[in-house]
This record gives structure tokens, sequence and C-alpha cells, in this order.
């Protein structure tokens, strides 16, 4: 079999896509069990919050944008969002997996979940309870 070029990269785009976790497809099961590591915090079930804003219907949100969060929201969260932070797969990984790295100053006190099948996973909760 002959690979051309764009062939090539294209197998190289596919497999980054594969093993990359905020592409990867999450267990919504497993997610449910790590989520409670973020329960006394964070509501993903309904949109009430808490001391954390709701994470219902996260996805596809504008970070600092919640309408019912407004006033705890941090500077550095709100700016974020101005900015063009929106989150997505990607960037809801990234901050699951260091939050003071991805938005810096903001003020959720958890250090972040170090396994990416673990945020994968959470990230499929998320989706589900959010349909």
């Amino acid at each position: 079999m002959r690979l051309t070029a764009w062939g090539a990269q294209a197998l190289l785009a596919v497999s980054v896509l594969a093993t990359n976790p905020a592409h990867a497809a999450g267990d919504p099961a497993a997610g449910k069990k790590v989520f409670t590591k973020c329960m006394a915090c964070h509501e993903a079930v309904t949109e009430k919050d808490k001391v954390g804003p709701s994470l219902h219907g996260v996805i596809g949100r504008t970070a600092g944008s919640l309408p019912s969060f407004q006033a705890k929201y941090s500077d550095a969260m709100k700016k974020a969002g101005a900015d063009g932070l929106v989150w997505d797969e990607t960037n809801i990984a990234a901050y699951m997996k260091a939050p003071k790295e991805k938005v810096p100053g903001n003020k959720m006190a958890f250090p972040g979940l170090k396994d990416d099948a673990d945020i994968a996973n959470v990230i499929a909760y998320i989706e589900e309870v959010s349909k």
C-alpha cells in the first residue's frame, strides 16, 4: 500500500485526535463517580448554583457568563470569558487538569484531576446530564 503525503497527514491527524483526552469518548457512569469530588461545590444535574456555578449545560457556554452566578465569579473568570474563552471539551479538559494554569486568578480551590480518563469521563457525565 502506497501512502501519499496527504494520506500520512490524515492518518497522523486521526491518531492525534484518537489519543487526545478532550476528544476521547468518556464513560458517563464512571464520570458520575469521579464527579463526587466536585459535588461539594458544583451541581451538574440541575441549574442550581452552589459554592461554584452549576455545570449543567456548561459545554458551549462562555466562561464567566452564567447569569445566576455573576456576583460570585472572579474577575479572572469574567475576563477569560470576555477574551473569548468558551467551555468546549478541550478547554474544560485543560481547566479540570490545571484550573490555576488555564485561568490564572480564578477562585476554584480544587487543584485539578490528573487522570485524563477521569477528565474524559466527567465531561461525558456532564454532557449526559445536561441533555
